[in-house]
């Protein structure tokens, strides 16, 4: 009687960028939390404004079809940045750490409200 052996594959079919999140848990470790495919970077974003992380470590993209990946922490934590200077608002504290890793100095700093 053959033997077949099946291999499951965590990565999609098609050409789709994957982003995974390590969340940093204390005491219980770390896990990584993978992103809805669909608008993924967006995706990311908003769940790291929304508090859906409790302590991001880094966020990474791969695409298994086009063999690459990337840490793109630096890219998330400059448009998270930006937009919290948009709404004139800090960056939330859960948050805080991750965007002082990987965000340059000068767009941390934004201008005064002119009244």
């Amino acid at each position: 009687m053959p033997h077949f052996r099946w291999l499951l594959s965590i990565a999609p079919n098609g050409g789709e960028t994957v982003y995974l999140v390590p969340d940093n848990f204390g005491r219980n470790g770390s896990d990584w939390c993978e992103a809805d495919l669909e608008r993924a970077v967006e995706i990311v974003i908003q769940d790291l404004l929304a508090g859906e992380y409790r302590k991001p470590i880094r966020v990474v993209a791969f695409n298994p079809a086009e063999r690459w990946s990337e840490d793109v922490s630096e890219d998330i934590a400059r448009e998270i940045q930006r937009r919290c200077n948009l709404q004139l608002s800090d960056v939330p504290s859960y948050l805080r750490e991750f965007v002082d890793r990987y965000s340059p100095q000068d767009l941390q700093q934004f201008s005064l409200r002119l009244v």
